[in-house]
């Protein structure tokens, strides 16, 4: 009880002292600090309205990312079933039918700002990989496959090194 009646107390004495300078400020100098404040207002309110504006254009920038983890897997396995069928069937219409339905598919993705981690050949980047069997630096072959989506890795690829 005391605290709240000393700092009510102070902050009383502060408010009459600079009530007591702004009495003997000039009109000038008065409105040069409102001014001031006006434009310091100003700028902190147009940096709130950038910095909202980036927020949301990042927010719609992954806001698919629930939807696309949900497809991917889709997405693969349609892929590895056309990789498991023997040579005869591959000029069948079925599978014609579903490399089309993979490539549409596959552009779809790419639209939404989805592309493939590419590791055949390439040399091991744990940003972007993760590794299964292995002990070297370059990729002997793909597991599974990654993606990116808008520049940030959504799924690493998982390979086995050489």
């Amino acid at each position: 009880m005391l605290d709240k009646k000393k700092k009510s107390d102070k902050q009383n004495k502060d408010e009459t002292i600079i009530k007591k300078s702004k009495t003997k400020q000039k009109p000038e100098q008065r409105v040069k600090e409102a001014e001031a404040k006006y434009l310091r207002a100003l700028a902190d309110y147009q940096n709130l309205l950038k910095r909202t504006e980036e927020e949301k254009k990042e927010y719609v920038k992954y806001a698919n990312k629930n939807l696309i983890l949900d497809i991917l897997p889709v997405y693969d396995n349609l892929k590895i079933s056309l990789e498991h069928i023997d040579e005869a069937a591959k000029t069948n219409g079925w599978a014609e039918g579903i490399k089309y339905v993979i490539k549409q598919f596959g552009d779809i993705l790419i639209s939404l700002g989805v592309e493939e981690i590419k590791t055949k050949g390439k040399k091991f980047d744990p940003s972007l990989m993760e590794a299964l069997e292995g002990k070297g630096d370059k990729v002997k072959k793909e597991v599974k496959a990654g993606y990116i989506l808008n520049g940030k890795v959504l799924i690493p690829a998982r390979v086995i090194l050489i």
